[in-house]
């Protein structure tokens, strides 16, 4: 019988840097092992598998590759070394990321050695369009940098609530910016893409919740921009995080893209909640992400006016009945064939409608959306502490916040476009996740997102008095990664680069 695919044993490994432990001598392989080297025979049935994806370790060397090869041309230079973990019981091969480096003249290698550093899931090396494309989390960034070390510490649920709603959260984007006059664009490193995006998303949602990720029953992908054409994004999100009891080498868990615009993963809202509530259908928790690298032409090309909008990133949220943090008490959605952006099979940009994209589409449906679903619940927009639209350019959000009558202290919180550009599926939800970093108990949040084609769906949530004790769990905010010292501003031709990606 011939083994699986090497790709497929690779990532199985890689991706969540599995390792094994002797339960007899306690010595650590990075690999799955039935036996250990010290204790021989003994050892059969007592290896216990590890792995080493939420761990932090030493950069203990470094070295410089000025020139890269082949697949990892794309990269440019870079520091790769060796990385050890458990106080040196296990080393392995880094590649150290998210750093632009050019000619190596001024690179202290010195200064990087003896640091901690902490596993990203990124892309391999470059492949050609036939291929899969190869990941793994043995790319590092500094613990005490962008994104700082968080422990996953996983805490028993203590509290039910008759309705679901939010237990955690967590938003990811890439540190590189390009700045447009007023406002700013996340701009992914060569090794990220919408899926790496969804995993790290996913990742903080995870140590924010303190859910066992094991009880992920479901796992809703919202994006435009899958890499792919055929394959889900899903799939490696459950794997890598471990959604579901693990069987093997497969995940008890549902996966599942979705496509509708910029509203690919807020339509799934109502679907997770649904899900958590039936008691029939086995599932206790799901997971909603939505994460983009927004695309758009060069300058210059056709769609290219999207260009100086687009952005990267997204964001994860997982939905119970146990220690949630924001219920979600109703919701109202609207949907009308409005041809005001799209992308016809093949092509490598999307297109739209020019003014067309405004009060005939956008502002339409949000509108429709948001009032009728206060005209349903009989309240008005001085009962929410705050609003939270979908946010493709810096007018529309604040034109149609202020037509439904809110105030800016109830919507300015949630505007992030300005900060990380359009994150397509992942737009209305940065903005969600921005709010609920510094909301209060009892308070109530309207939410409308938007998907070009078109529609929008509209919730009214409510915070409880938990979304305070889980706040203690997040180091990494909306308003941390957006205003971190540690962010990088690139010129218009790096920007186009990095867009491009692997």
């Amino acid at each position: 019988m011939s083994s699986e695919p090497i790709e497929r044993r690779v990532s199985y490994l890689g991706d969540r840097l599995k390792a094994s432990r002797c339960q007899c001598c306690g010595k650590e392989y990075f690999e799955i092992r039935d036996y250990c080297s010290n204790c021989g025979r003994r050892s059969y049935g007592k290896m216990e598998s590890i792995d080493l994806f939420y761990d932090k370790g030493i950069l203990e060397l470094a070295t410089y590759i000025n020139e890269p090869t082949n697949k990892f041309a794309k990269l440019g230079s870079f520091v790769h070394g060796i990385v050890s973990f458990h106080g040196g019981q296990i080393r392995v091969p880094a590649r150290i990321t998210d750093q632009l480096i050019c000619g190596g003249k001024n690179l202290d290698l010195a200064s990087l050695e003896g640091r901690e550093v902490i596993p990203r899931f990124r892309r391999r090396y470059s492949v050609g369009k036939s291929d899969i494309i190869p990941t793994i989390s043995l790319a590092f960034t500094l613990a005490d940098e962008y994104y700082p070390y968080q422990e996953y510490k996983v805490i028993q649920p203590t509290k039910d609530y008759e309705l679901p709603g939010i237990v955690g959260y967590g938003m990811y984007s890439s540190r590189f910016r390009f700045k447009e006059e007023a406002w700013e664009h996340a701009v992914p490193f060569t090794d990220e893409d919408s899926v790496t995006a969804a995993v790290e998303a996913g990742k903080l949602a995870l140590i924010h919740s303190g859910l066992d990720s094991a009880l992920i029953g479901k796992v809703y992908a919202g994006s435009e921009s899958n890499p792919y054409a055929v394959k889900p994004i899903a799939a490696k999100v459950a794997q890598v995080l471990k959604l579901g009891k693990e069987e093997g080498d497969v995940q008890g868990v549902d996966a599942v893209d979705t496509e509708f615009a910029c509203k690919a993963a807020s339509s799934m809202f109502k679907d997770a909640c649904a899900l958590v509530s039936y008691p029939r259908s086995g599932i206790n928790y799901a997971m909603v992400i939505g994460a983009d690298n927004s695309q758009a032409a060069p300058r210059g090309c056709p769609g290219g006016e999207l260009d100086q909008f687009v952005g990267y990133g997204g964001a994860a949220f997982i939905f119970g009945k146990h220690d949630v943090i924001a219920e979600v008490e109703s919701w109202y959605s609207c949907t009308s064939d409005t041809p005001d952006f799209w992308r016809r099979d093949g092509e490598p940009h999307p297109m739209h409608g020019g003014r067309f994209t405004g009060d005939p589409a956008y502002h339409k449906h949000v509108r429709k959306a948001a009032s009728k679903l206060m005209e349903i619940q009989n309240l008005k927009s001085s009962d929410f502490s705050y609003f939270v639209p979908h946010q493709p350019n810096p007018t529309f959000p604040i034109r149609i916040a202020k037509d439904l009558g809110f105030k800016e202290e109830q919507f300015m919180p949630a505007i992030q476009m300005t900060k990380f550009g359009n994150t397509y599926s992942g737009a209305s939800l940065v903005g969600l996740a921005a709010v609920l970093d510094i909301a209060k108990p009892d308070q109530r949040i309207l939410v409308t997102s938007y998907g070009s084609g078109a529609g929008s769906d509209a919730y009214v949530l409510r915070t409880t008095s938990q979304i305070l004790d889980k706040r203690s769990r997040q180091k990494v905010t909306v308003k941390f990664l957006a205003d971190n010292p540690f962010v990088e501003y690139v010129d218009y031709t790096t920007f186009r680069r990095l867009k491009q990606g692997m």
